[in-house]
């Protein structure tokens, strides 16, 4: 949860929202954002109306013909009759009534046609808002325009209306002359019209720039010395336009970039889809980007045929009831527009969802400017009051909408909302509290007792601030009110509260300024308190005295370096401290030395290191409340758009594959190139979050995998499957454990490979094959019996498995715990009748105990620095947490017991750090099989300890500890399961004393 969906609905406003800080949206600007830049010689653009600027009459006349069953070109043989004295020229010359002109146009039409034609429904289509609405390509480059300091002039043939009034649908502002033939009596191609506009602009026929789609407008300004341009095509016209000016025309869509891969829309259905809606013919592609924001529910930019529209979906998958309603904000702003609330245009909702693949809605994108500091620097202060009188004014509209009127009547309960506010806050404060607050719990009783008597119910917006405002580019008016997400009915103080709380916070505050993600812990908990003590002051002001005896509450100290629990800022969870070390060597940048702390790697790894844990801290830790909510929603089984949108910044970064080790990969063609000892230390930092592994493509069991396809694939079978799971398109699995045989003795497994015309054929019953569920998963990794007769350790072979092959049958998801850890989950799964070719063999048959061996090594020393980030993890929660919690009168850490747990669990940490660092460093040193012994004692030594550690912090947190609001019972889960991965614990006692007897007696 961002910061400022959580400083939203209370009256009160700071307190609750400051005890949730997270990290803001930095910078939000939206899809609606405005920009500029540029330059050019020329001093004024001349702009036709028609054709130019808004649809041609003979364009809206085509379409028109055609859904009316009139001959084709009957409007425009109409238009031309009679030249210069025919009724359409004298309507423009505003010689005739609209009226005189309808009722001769509509004989010239039916004596062409031989049919009646209603003239009237297509005056009425051709001036109507629908039709006659400025493409927004000429609107932006309008902007552009002047905002270079160039002028701009409207130079049309337009008529009078019925009213009296001309007809130009266009914002006269944007223009500094505008021309119309109606008024002036005098029509292009006259040249008179053309020189009585370049005299209201005070310049020469060389200075301008004009532009009409019809060719004798065009060659009449030529011949006057006017540089043209024949407008077929807006979009092409402006390109043109550019190269004149030598600056663009068109503003940088923000935030958005190419649509990823697993974020993509049929665009062939779409298009077709628009092209109806819009009532469009005309060609050319449809451009389309993906918005950065918009996780919950994806948000596109889309252009076709001179539209701009931004389109927001429900993400694929089964969704919760309630969840991504995307129906109910196209409701909302639909029914605000029409109460004269300005809010983007929505345009239609498609719930078909055979469309795009889910339901969806369209509203046309709008260019303006936002302001995303509220101190609005380097405005004068009467500014800063008109944009701020804006913002009021626009608030009383949407609290003076008559719901009832509108439609909304059942858009939310009625009554009781600031309560309920109140007590929400006050149960999501208790459920992340890491300290004691005074001023919290002052509010906390206070808040309750002094409720408003009575509510107003009123549509609110209920995230109303400055940056959640679209201005116009030039003049303080308030374009479209966007993020409506949190809508509802309920009290408008509430809104008033949220818009308000700019003044009273410093203007360096970080939540203001789009900084809280980048705040340190430490900040974090003065912004609290800062926060809780400014609310404090507002219920003192406003007459309470009941506390005025108390005395001040002496806070809990709080270590702010440990990651605290599931609502803070985020910081470095679990943070290791050591004695400083000095500069390292050439030695320590050496394969194989053993480094005990990141302190002492090599440079360049050290800033790696440092890199991943700024983007843990800035990404990954602010992520897990949502990422949370996606895993034990309906839609877990989809994979979290948080999730691959924080692949690609992760990509973006440098923190990639960073898990192959050097000697597997020397030339550092696939991966970081890193050591077995320099990743260790990065694996600890991603175990402290059960979701980074997957995030830096650095998860089980696509990490052994992608290992075992480098050591030992072909070039054929590298291009098939290990480059789309380095690039992270695709995942996989590995089918080895069977349910009626002990399959930690590979020797064991049954499945059966035979060979049959020229394919291998599968018949097995596996389980426990972790990702298999994913919809991501693309290739199954399958070990099986080729030679039952075979020497013991060479009847196993390797096959690479295309999923989509006929005969995979997923019998059922298996959990672990209760957790089913969606959506790769784990199956139990049949292999009938499966038919892959042979080249799908890894290195030969009888080599799949070899490869076996060779692909568990480096995955152990990741399982087991993992669990020592769990363990980390863990501690700190620990600690945090007998720090703020009271039993029997007094704080927990004052409990011997507890203290007691701490230091044991410190001690194990190390121990088991330690040895697991020692069997990395053999493994680089002299090889993976003659660090054998070490390898299995970091598997018998790691799992337990962390199951132990994580124990402990649960006891400490009481139930708390087995919810999912904080990480412990999902690491507890893992620790337990880890200690039959790769082998159960007495396998590896078994190994270790068989070693130990072998070699050291």
């Amino acid at each position: 949860m961002c910061l400022r969906r959580l400083f939203r609905s209370s009256h009160l406003h700071w307190a609750w929202r400051a005890a949730f800080l997270k990290h803001s949206r930095c910078g939000h600007q939206g899809p609606w954002r405005w920009t500029h830049s540029g330059g050019g010689p020329y001093r004024a653009v001349i702009f036709d109306m028609g054709g130019v600027l808004i649809p041609s009459p003979g364009k809206v006349a085509a379409e028109w013909e055609v859904q009316n069953h009139i001959p084709s070109g009957t409007i425009l043989k109409a238009l031309i009759t009679g030249g210069e004295n025919g009724p359409w020229l004298k309507f423009m010359r505003g010689e005739i009534t609209k009226e005189d002109f309808l009722q001769e146009f509509r004989r010239i039409c039916s004596e062409i046609s031989n049919t009646s034609v209603p003239v009237d429904n297509f005056f009425s289509l051709l001036t109507s808002e629908q039709v006659a609405k400025q493409f927004p390509v000429m609107t932006e480059a309008i902007i552009q325009i002047r905002a270079k300091g160039l002028q701009t002039a409207v130079l049309s043939n337009n008529f009078y209306l019925s009213n009296g009034k001309s007809f130009l649908p266009l914002d006269r502002k944007q223009f500094d002359v505008v021309v119309e033939s109606c008024v002036e009596g005098v029509c292009k191609p006259d040249h008179r019209i053309y020189k009585l506009c370049l005299e209201r602009l005070g310049l020469q026929p060389s200075e301008s720039i004009f532009l009409d789609d019809l060719g004798q407008n065009v060659k009449a300004a030529a011949s006057l010395g006017m540089r043209t341009i024949k407008v077929n095509d807006p979009e092409a016209a402006v390109k043109e336009l550019e190269t004149l000016l030598g600056f663009t025309l068109r503003t940088v869509i923000p935030n958005t970039h190419p649509v990823r891969k697993t974020m993509e829309i049929p665009k062939d259905s779409l298009e077709k889809y628009l092209r109806d809606l819009l009532g469009t013919q005309t060609t050319g592609p449809l451009e389309l980007l993906q918005f950065d924001h918009g996780q919950s529910n994806p948000t596109y930019y889309i252009k076709l045929a001179g539209h701009q529209l931004v389109l927001r979906k429900k993400p694929p998958g089964t969704l919760l009831p309630s969840a991504h309603a995307v129906e109910r904000e196209f409701r909302i702003m639909k029914a605000l527009a029409s109460a004269g609330v300005p809010v983007p245009k929505v345009l239609d909702l498609c719930e078909d969802s055979r469309v795009i693949g889910t339901p969806f809605y369209l509203m046309e994108y709008c260019p303006g400017l936002i302001y995303k500091d509220p101190s609005l620097p380097g405005l004068e202060p009467s500014q800063r009051r008109a944009v701020y009188a804006a913002m009021n004014r626009v608030l009383c509209k949407i609290h003076s909408v008559d719901f009832k009127a509108a439609g909304l009547e059942d858009y939310g309960k009625h009554g009781d909302y600031i309560p309920r506010q109140v007590q929400t806050w006050i149960k999501q404060y208790r459920a992340s509290e890491t300290s004691t607050i005074p001023a919290m719990e002052r509010l906390i009783e206070w808040l309750p007792l002094h409720l408003p008597r009575q509510e107003k119910i009123t549509v609110v917006h209920g995230d109303f601030r400055l940056d959640n405002l679209l201005f116009h580019p030039e003049k303080t008016e308030v374009l479209a009110v966007f993020d409506w997400e949190l809508s509802t009915l309920g009290d408008p103080l509430s809104d008033v509260a949220y818009s308000c709380m700019a003044h009273y916070l410093p203007p360096s505050f970080p939540i203001l300024r789009g900084q809280a993600s980048s705040a340190t812990a430490e900040q974090s908990g003065k912004m609290t308190e800062f926060m809780s003590d400014l609310a404090w002051e507002f219920a003192v002001k406003e007459g309470f005295r009941i506390f005025k005896g108390m005395p001040a509450t002496k806070p809990l100290t709080r270590s702010y370096h440990t990651w605290a629990g599931p609502r803070s800022l985020p910081s470095t969870p679990g943070a290791r401290s050591y004695i400083p070390l000095p500069e390292p060597s050439s030695a320590h940048a050496s394969k194989g030395a053993l480094v005990i702390s990141p302190e002492g790697l090599s440079p360049p790894v050290r800033e790696l290191y440092e890199r991943l844990k700024q983007f843990m801290d800035r990404h990954v830790y602010p992520a897990e409340p949502e990422l949370r909510r996606h895993q034990a929603s309906a839609e877990r089984w989809t994979p979290s758009p948080l999730v691959e949108d924080l692949k690609e910044k992760a990509k973006a970064k440098g923190l990639w594959n960073l898990f192959l080790p050097l000697e597997t990969d020397p030339e550092r063609k696939y991966g970081a190139g890193l050591t077995n000892v320099e990743y260790a230390h990065l694996c600890e930092l991603m175990g402290m979050s059960l979701y980074a592994p997957e995030i830096f493509n650095c998860s089980a069991p696509d990490t052994g995998n992608m290992e075992l396809l480098v050591r030992y694939g072909t070039e054929e079978q590298k291009a098939r499957w290990l480059t789309p799971l380095l690039e992270g398109k695709a995942r996989s699995c590995f089918a080895m454990t069977e349910p009626q045989v002990a399959s930690s003795d590979a020797t064991n497994i049954e499945s059966s490979i035979r060979e049959e015309d020229g394919f291998y054929v599968i018949n097995g019953h596996k389980w426990w094959i972790s990702g298999i569920l994913d919809p991501r998963c693309q290739l199954c990794v399958f070990m099986g019996k080729t030679d039952p007769h075979a020497p013991r350790h060479q009847q196993q072979s390797v096959l690479l498995v295309p999923m989509d092959t006929p005969g995979i049958k997923v019998i059922r998801p298996l959990t672990v715990y209760g957790l089913d850890d969606a959506p790769g989950g784990h199956g139990e799964v049949l292999f009938e009748q499966v038919r892959v070719p042979k080249e799908s063999m890894v290195l030969g048959p009888g080599r799949g105990f070899e490869i076996a061996q060779g692909r568990l090594g480096p995955g152990r020393i990741h399982h087991c620095m993992r669990l020592i980030g769990h363990s980390e993890r863990a501690l700190a929660l620990m600690k945090a947490r007998v720090k703020s919690r009271v039993a029997f009168g007094k704080p927990l850490v004052e409990q011997g017991t507890l203290l007691a747990d701490i230091a044991q669990s410190r001690v194990e940490i190390e121990q088991a750090r330690l040895l697991v660092l020692k069997a990395a460093h053999l493994m680089d040193v002299v090889g993976n099989k003659a660090a054998a012994l070490d390898i299995a004692m970091i598997k018998m030594v790691a799992p337990s300890m962390a199951y132990r550690v994580i124990d402990r912090a649960i006891q400490a947190f009481g139930a708390a500890g087995l919810s999912g609001d904080y990480p412990l019972a999902q690491f507890f889960a893992w620790a337990r399961a880890l200690r039959f991965a790769d082998g159960p614990d007495e396998v590896h006692r078994a190994a270790v004393a068989k070693m130990e007897l072998k070699n050291r007696i």
